[in-house]
């Protein structure tokens, strides 16, 4: 079960840090990320960290303000995102995926557990 929070309203420019709680059989997670759909528009991969090495993947419109982390003894993933900018405005979820499966970490058909989702607004 995942477990998503920290979404709200935010002006641009702004900060908001999501957080994504792990219970039940976290022992078999392999990597966790997020993924955001904004009005109108499919689903697209954010971030993603591998819960082993911590090594993290970023889509190029977030590089250099968001930053995913993961807290492995909490089973706990955040997203930390700086300078918000209005088209950053879309429902954040995060997702987890079990070990053996393929690596891609954008791939949301590689996922196996998802979250509620959590708004986030953005305003101009």
């Amino acid at each position: 079960l995942l477990q998503a929070s920290g979404g709200g309203l935010v002006q641009a420019g702004g900060s908001l840090r999501l957080s994504c709680a792990a219970s039940g059989r976290t022992s078999n997670i392999y990597a966790t990320g997020w993924f955001r759909q904004a009005p109108g528009k499919e689903r697209e991969f954010v971030a993603g960290v591998y819960w082993t090495s911590g090594s993290t993947y970023y889509t190029d419109s977030v590089k250099g303000r968001f930053t995913i982390s993961r807290e492995n003894a909490e089973n706990t993933m955040y997203l930390q995102m700086n300078s918000l900018k209005p088209e950053d405005t879309a429902i954040y979820y995060c997702a987890a995926k079990r070990r053996f499966t393929p690596s891609d970490l954008a791939q949301e058909s590689l996922y196996h557990y998802w979250g509620q989702g959590t708004q986030v607004t953005v305003s101009s």
